[in-house]
């Protein structure tokens, strides 16, 4: 789901150069607005769709969720103006709202906080094989000419929609809302994880004594964490969205050509070692204990690399220092994401949540928009990566200082975010 899902969102990044930004008529700060745009409606039903799937259930929320944005996915096939575009973008995210959220809370719900890091990371693994394998598939259906009809990029909209649908269905029958309801576990197994999961559950609730939507919203912690999931995400999507563009203009830059396919492998290349980088980072993180190093240097690495990407010599060079970045933010995420829900249960982590996620996202819209203006403005895209590392120095200080301020109130606190989390 999260595979289909980030795909996607990304779709437009590989139609923009391959026919859909002259069809259209868009300037960079055009498709930069409409990449971005996604976050906006996704950001406004974000913490009200998490809340809906700690109501409904996991089964029912996600498949909605998954058909739903399959249907307007599919709508891009025919788009015809920058307005239909813009529409679709916005429509998109509010269709695609509280999947991802729901996703963490959905794996918080089954899987006990020792195994937490171990299981998102396994779950993170489609976010960089989402481009490994879907830049190359994309690039092959672009390639698809005249099918239906079709532009090649329209038919790559109509290739990479289909499946949502298709898997949201199949959810409805596949997923269950808690081990209790797997068929396929034992019950000595399901006994077991229960046990677990309700005895993390009653601990955190006394710390907390009234979990609820407010201790969310009103917590340092989930503020803090919410700008420094920022920086991350605005060096991701930035990454995701332009990355196409800047090869394209490798031509340019540097006198090479290559085709659309190439283009598309091209693309690939830095999320094959982030994968592998975001595994045995992620093992470390298990064995060890989160530290605050964990987060910090894969902050900084992307901090300082994806601004140099743009002043190197070659393609090869620009590729290697993007392989560097890409490795960089993706080792963080998901040991980032096993702080909120040590912390928070029930209700309270469902907003909390869907709240740093809808904080995080808002670089998802500005960071497309501010890197196509700046491109426009500047003539290139030197001056928008540094923003961009500029952003991700900010997520390092952060997490630093988050540190520093449990380590502080440590003997007060109810759970320390960043500390070695016993087995």
């Amino acid at each position: 789901m999260f595979f289909i899902n980030y795909l996607d969102r990304t779709a437009i990044g590989f139609a923009a150069p391959n026919g859909m930004n002259q069809d259209l008529g868009l300037s960079a700060a055009q498709f930069g607005f409409a990449s971005g745009v996604f976050f906006i409606g996704y950001i406004l039903l974000e913490v009200p769709s998490n809340l809906a799937l700690h109501k409904f259930g996991a089964r029912r929320w996600l498949a909605r969720i998954m058909v739903s944005w399959g249907i307007v996915a599919l709508l891009f096939t025919w788009v015809q103006n920058v307005e239909q575009l813009v529409a679709l973008r916005f429509l998109l995210g509010v269709a695609e709202a509280g999947f991802f959220p729901g996703a963490i809370l959905f794996l918080s719900l089954w899987v006990p906080s020792r195994h937490r890091g171990r299981i998102l990371m396994l779950f993170y693994l489609a976010q960089p094989l989402t481009t490994v394998i879907g830049a190359p598939f994309a690039a092959w259906l672009i390639q698809q000419h005249s099918v239906f009809g079709l532009e090649g990029w329209r038919f790559m909209y109509l290739g990479v929609a289909i499946p949502a649908i298709v898997i949201g269905v199949i959810a409805w029958f596949y997923l269950k809302d808690r081990p209790a309801d797997a068929k396929w576990l034992t019950a000595e197994e399901q006994s077991w994880l229960t046990t677990a999961l309700e005895k993390e559950t009653a601990q955190t609730e006394t710390r907390e004594k009234h979990p609820s939507v407010w201790l969310a919203f009103s917590s340092g912690r989930v503020w803090m964490l919410s700008f420094i999931y920022f920086g991350f995400i605005y060096g991701l999507y930035a990454l995701a969205f332009f990355l196409p563009t800047i090869i394209d203009g490798f031509q340019k830059q540097f006198g090479t050509t290559f085709d659309v396919f190439q283009k598309g492998l091209i693309t690939a290349i830095p999320y094959l070692p982030a994968a592998v980088v975001m595994y045995f980072w992620s093992r470390s993180a298990s064995r060890r204990g989160l530290k605050t190093w964990h987060i910090v240097i894969p902050a900084v690495a992307g901090a300082v690399s994806i601004p140099l990407a743009l002043f190197t010599g070659s393609p090869a060079a620009t590729i290697t220092v993007i392989t560097i970045t890409a490795c960089a933010i993706f080792a963080a995420l998901p040991n980032f994401w096993t702080l909120p829900t040590r912390f928070l249960t029930g209700i309270a982590a469902a907003a909390g949540v869907a709240l740093i996620n809808t904080v995080g996202n808002l670089a998802g819209f500005s960071a497309p928009y501010i890197t196509g203006a700046v491109h426009d403005w500047t003539g290139g895209y030197q001056v928008p990566m540094v923003i961009v590392g500029g952003f991700m120095l900010l997520s390092a200080v952060l997490m630093v200082l988050l540190a520093r301020q449990d380590r502080r109130l440590r003997s007060d606190a109810p759970m320390p975010l960043v500390e070695e989390h016993q087995r």
